[in-house]
């Protein structure tokens, strides 16, 4: 791959996104009726025409509206490969400036400078600067100065220059970068590029990145595969994945981020990778089965997502020959479990059976509630935030000493806020958990991101597993097997082309993970 695309592709979204949150265009009825001819030309893919246009009402305005107006003509000349009209452009776009516009200022400015063959150039204007606050605007901030650093490297290496962008086969990455699902997908495409510039230059494939926010599906595929795309990664949604698997011209492998719903068939070639609690719900069932637990009891979050992980659950179990005596739903608008536990515990049976007792004796007893006692385990799988609310209230209701499991989703890496949930035990992925290539990766990226960089999460380890899968996919061959060791578990295929991960297991004690051996 070469990496003038890359920046070319994923990051214009996020520009015209970022740009539209300035000042200067946040009033659309202050400015004059002809912006519409300009965005008419941009959706009609005349990003030089619309740059004109944005030129000459930029002639008309003063102030931060100029500036604006000029920013989004120097955007859509970059768009349409006029390096050399950008800079004229961003060079009359002296101030006033916003916050905001003084940042797209600089990140255009980088951008330019990469193109021109400069990246270390590009390198001291974004040094220059903050990781910008706004969402879109920072994603386009580490992009540039991964792209500027990779470049940098290449040219000490060998004074290499990447390519204009062609036509030509291209690994096409699929991702909502701009709508509500962009934070997950920035975090999927900055682990996706980390795992990327982790490859020799020579050795690095060709990536183009298509927004799936400011277009369809269908459309970001015709364009994939009309420009020559011999695979393709995501979509990310289970929306987006539904409508991939719909579409009729899919001729290439494709590795979709989600999965589709269990009735329905896959096409050809078709992958399917997830971060699915369904998964580690009987990753946890078997792991209960294995401790030696037969009978027990469960609370999950009302709504679709504990329903779901609750029947994974079950059913694993019970085909293991478990059995759940009891479950509950907490509802999460709420702080208090107190119904919940003590309808699984059954320890309102206790209670009343007390009150009973009184009443016919006609005297106050000493009393203590007590749970039942054919209770050999607890599945309680929530978001780190339940989670914590829950543990202690366990604890409270004298279950405490029953050994309890949870899915990832209840952890987060914060050792104050995970004392309360002493004793939890749970499966996550080696990026949480740590090993050699965690801490490596997480080493690296310190390294390109020293003033912090993007959120390194879940969907990072994710993202960065997802190159990993194409790279071991294209070398397999369609029909071939893979086993990736990567940073979300250890990775294959089943007979349905699902991707399989196996994961780790941990114990919180103190607030600080103890890694629990495979079986014990």
């Amino acid at each position: 791959m070469h990496d003038r695309p890359l920046v070319r592709l994923a990051l214009l979204a996020l520009a015209a996104a970022a740009l539209t949150g300035c000042p200067s265009l946040s009033q659309r009825a202050e400015l004059p009726p002809s912006i519409d001819g300009a965005q008419a030309l941009e959706r009609a893919g005349d990003p030089a025409g619309a740059a004109r246009v944005y030129e000459a009402l930029a002639a008309q305005n003063s102030g931060t509206d100029r500036t604006g107006l000029l920013l989004h003509a120097a955007r859509d000349y970059l768009a349409a490969q006029r390096i050399d009209e950008a800079a004229r452009v961003l060079g009359q776009a002296q101030g006033p400036f916003s916050t905001e516009q003084l940042t797209e200022h600089t990140l255009l400015n980088a951008e330019v400078t990469l193109d021109r063959g400069q990246p270390q150039e590009a390198l001291r204007l974004l040094n220059a600067i903050p990781v910008p606050a706004a969402a879109e605007q920072a994603a386009r901030y580490r992009t540039l100065r991964a792209s500027a650093t990779a470049l940098a490297a290449g040219y000490k290496e060998g004074g290499k220059t990447p390519p204009a962008l062609t036509a030509g086969p291209h690994i096409a990455l699929l991702l909502p970068i701009t709508g509500r699902a962009a934070a997950a997908a920035i975090s999927v495409r900055d682990g996706f590029m980390t795992a990327y510039y982790q490859l020799p230059p020579g050795e690095r494939p060709r990536v183009e990145v298509y927004d799936t926010g400011s277009q369809s599906v269908a459309d970001a595929l015709t364009q994939a595969i009309g420009a020559g795309a011999d695979f393709i990664v995501g979509p990310l949604t289970r929306e987006e994945v539904a409508a991939a698997a719909d579409f009729p011209g899919l001729r290439v492998p494709l590795l979709a981020l989600n999965f589709l719903p269990p009735e329905r068939p896959p096409p050809a070639q078709f992958y399917q990778y997830a971060l699915s609690p369904e998964d580690e719900a009987r990753l946890v069932a078997r792991r209960v089965l294995e401790d030696h637990h037969r009978r027990g009891v469960a609370l999950v979050p009302a709504g679709d997502w504990g329903t779901r992980v609750l029947a994974a659950f079950r059913q694993e179990l019970q085909a293991g020959g478990g059995d759940l005596l009891a479950t509950a739903q907490i509802e999460t608008a709420r702080t208090d479990y107190s119904a919940a536990i003590t309808e699984v515990l059954r320890q309102s049976d206790s209670t009343a059976r007390y009150r009973r007792l009184e009443s016919i004796l006609g005297t106050k007893l000493q009393f203590e509630p007590r749970r039942r006692n054919d209770i050999e385990f607890i599945f309680a799988p929530a978001p780190a935030n339940l989670e914590r609310l829950l543990r202690p209230q366990l604890r409270f209701h004298y279950a405490g000493d029953i050994p309890t499991y949870a899915t990832s989703d209840a952890f987060e890496p914060d050792v104050r806020a995970n004392e309360d949930l002493e004793g939890l035990m749970f499966p996550d992925m080696p990026w949480m958990l740590g090993g050699d290539l965690a801490d490596a990766v997480h080493a690296a990226t310190r390294e390109a991101w020293p003033s912090g960089g993007p959120h390194r999460g879940r969907l990072f380890a994710f993202g960065f597993d997802s190159f990993r899968l194409v790279q071991a996919l294209r070398h397999s061959g369609v029909s071939g097997s893979v086993s990736v060791v990567g940073l979300t578990g250890r990775l294959s295929l089943d007979g349905q082309r699902h991707v399989r991960r196996e994961l780790g297991w941990a114990q919180l004690h103190d607030g600080e993970l103890r890694l629990l051996p495979a079986d014990f």
